[in-house]
């Protein structure tokens, strides 16, 4: 506000200022206040924040999406979100293990209950994660039990891993199997005149499919086959092994459900029970009851003794954490989303963003080795270099380079990680789709069909070349087709560098084929099947690290002091209660349809390669 110039209205102009002055300082020092008597004050006065009673029953009750990294989301819309239920929550699947982890050593708590009925999307790596989480706290003896209305495919695995299964008398469980359907758009791009430009290398690479046919290809159709039949495999196994049954009996169960209801006269709950999937049906008060048997009643007499995960997890992390400036490190760098070109928060990878993450972790003489987690489908190929880079710089100083694999790390996910020394994945990881392809959208049909022309004159054949309201001429489209193959060459040489093939090779295994953790390792393209703490481990010992004589960084985006002050504003004053509330929701198919056709929006987004040149398998799974 500029000093006004009348008597009136500087005195106006003054009270302004005082008031704007004080409120700047009011909410500084509220801000403190809370930072102070929030924060540090319960960090050092040696009383927990959150009170965990005594031979209480753990709740693991996971909300929403479990990730390898949750989006960033400011605390002011994260509160929001809860409040109007719009955007799924997320959950990192750290927190959970090291919630299990704790708790197996913790005699305050003596059971395990499973609650996995608000879980909407997890992926079959991180399934594995929880399998082996739950078996770890299984080995203190203590008893584990889930308890759900409906199980589904997901949410039942996660149950399944109890020592009972109980499920709600009107409840049901439902496998499926795995597959993957996509939306195509072909018909929808011609109605509305638009021009799917498409470049691309590799028979295989159909991540560009829903742009210029209604139906997939039977080349896509045939790899999508097999490493679904991989993954699928993996998951009956499991089911078999935690529940006693024939693996090969899920299947015929699968395909004969319409038998199996009439036998059970349309009951789901009977069906799951004869199918040895549930030991038991009662209803939400009679399990809270058994509850209350194993382990007592909660102070307020509402329900059986507890403390659900997330308040167990602010009883034992601490609130702020410590870097030990003197001891080496094993530096951990997540890189989770697709990759895009620039600076990205949490959620997506953003090439500048994760080779700083890199840097940091390069530059800092305690850190003696790096274990890059990459779970990402891929994205820009410009973006992936720049990540790529960084990690063979890190190489150069002589630390050793480790990747572990999540759920995906194919196409500019296997970019990135084609260099290290060593790369461990999971069986059920989806891995490779080495291809790379090119997407410009032009709309000079649908602006033309609208009655609206576009011309004009430029200095040079290629002045005003990318003008998607003219479309693309033959010369430009030469020239990025050409772009594009010389990317694919690129890719063969590093991944050929980088496993030490011939390019011949790798080519016989790339052409954009997506493959499972398994397959990839019978072809060379990773090392090991394992764990990240595997990976970590092995890093350690690449670096001549004692064991136990290291310690783990995990290196983070810094936050902006903004975020800063909105995270420890919202987090020391946001309490949650510490008790289970029994509401479980379930997405119904139109809400899974909707989100479906939103997130196939959003991936729209990650096309912002300068070059116009992605390595993205576009290979989620159902």
């Amino acid at each position: 506000m500029e000093k006004p110039a009348g008597t009136a209205a500087k005195i106006f102009y003054y009270i302004w200022m005082v008031f704007k002055t004080n409120a700047i300082v009011v909410f500084g020092l509220i801000a403190l206040f809370i930072t102070i008597f929030g924060v540090i004050v319960p960090m050092f006065s040696g009383g927990e924040r959150v009170k965990v009673p005594e031979g209480a029953a753990l709740v693991f009750a996971p909300k929403g999406v479990i990730t390898e990294q949750p989006q960033f989301v400011d605390p002011v819309t994260e509160a929001l979100n809860e409040i109007s239920n719009q955007q799924p929550p997320e959950e990192s699947i750290y927190d959970l293990l090291d919630v299990l982890k704790e708790a197996k050593d913790d005699d305050r708590i003596t059971t395990l209950a499973i609650y996995p009925g608000q879980i909407s999307g997890v992926g079959p790596a991180m399934l594995e994660m929880l399998r082996d989480g739950i078996a770890d706290f299984k080995e203190s003896g203590k008893k584990v039990v889930a308890y759900g209305d409906f199980f589904s495919q997901s949410q039942y695995y996660i149950a399944a891993q109890a020592d009972e299964v109980y499920m709600h008398p009107y409840g049901g469980v439902i496998l499926e199997g795995y597959s993957r359907v996509r939306t195509y758009y072909a018909s929808l791009l011609e109605n509305l005149k638009v021009t799917p430009n498409v470049f691309k290398v590799g028979t295989y690479k159909s991540a560009i499919e829903p742009y210029l046919r209604d139906d997939m290809s039977d080349y896509a159709k045939d790899a999508n086959r097999a490493f679904l039949g991989d993954i699928w495999e993996l998951f009956k196994q499991d089911i078999a092994a935690a529940r006693g049954i024939d693996a090969a009996d899920i299947d015929r169960q699968i395909n004969s459900y319409a038998e199996g209801m009439r036998q059970n006269n349309g009951d789901f709950a009977q069906l799951a029970i004869s199918q040895k999937l549930v030991d038991k049906l009662v209803s939400r008060p009679e399990f809270r009851e058994m509850m209350i048997e194993r382990v007592g009643q909660n102070e307020k007499e509402t329900s059986y003794k507890q403390i659900n995960h997330r308040q167990y997890l602010k009883a034992i992390k601490p609130p702020i954490e410590f870097k030990n400036p003197n001891s080496d490190k094993v530096a951990v760098i997540v890189a989770k989303g697709a990759i895009m070109d620039g600076r990205q928060k949490e959620g997506t990878i953003g090439g500048d963003t994760l080779a700083y993450k890199i840097r940091r972790a390069r530059l800092d003489d305690k850190v003696k080795a790096i274990v890059l987690r990459v779970d990402s489908p891929g994205g820009s190929a410009f973006a992936s270099e720049v990540i790529r880079q960084e990690l063979l710089k890190a190489k150069e100083k002589g630390l050793p380079l480790v990747v572990s694999m999540g759920t995906y790390a194919a196409s500019g996910g296997y970019w990135i990680s084609a260099n290290a020394d060593e790369i461990w994945a999971r069986p059920s990881t989806l891995t490779g789709s080495i291809g790379i392809f090119g997407f410009i959208p032009t709309f000079e049909r649908s602006l033309n069909w609208a009655g609206i022309s576009r011309d004009g004159v430029g200095t040079t054949n290629l002045a005003g070349a990318m003008d998607v309201g003219r479309g693309l001429s033959p010369e430009v489209k030469e020239i990025i087709q050409a772009n594009i193959e010389n990317g694919y060459r690129r890719f063969l040489t590093l991944v050929s560098n980088g496993r030490n093939m011939t390019t011949e090779e790798v080519d016989a295994i790339a052409q954009g084929r997506i493959w499972s953790g398994i397959k990839a390792k019978e072809l060379g393209l990773v090392d090991n099947l394992g764990s990240l703490n595997d990976a970590i481990k092995s890093a350690a010992k690449l670096a001549n690290l004692e064991e136990s004589k290291y310690d783990i960084w995990k290196v983070k985006r810094e936050l902006t002091e903004k975020e800063q002050l909105l995270k420890d504003l919202f987090n020391a004053t946001v309490a949650e209660s510490p008790e289970l509330i029994e509401s479980f929701k379930s997405d119904t198919p139109v809400d899974a349809l909707i989100l479906d056709l939103k997130a196939e929006m959003e991936k729209v987004k990650v096309f912002n390669d300068p070059h116009h040149a992605y390595v993205h398998c576009n290979c989620e799974i159902d």
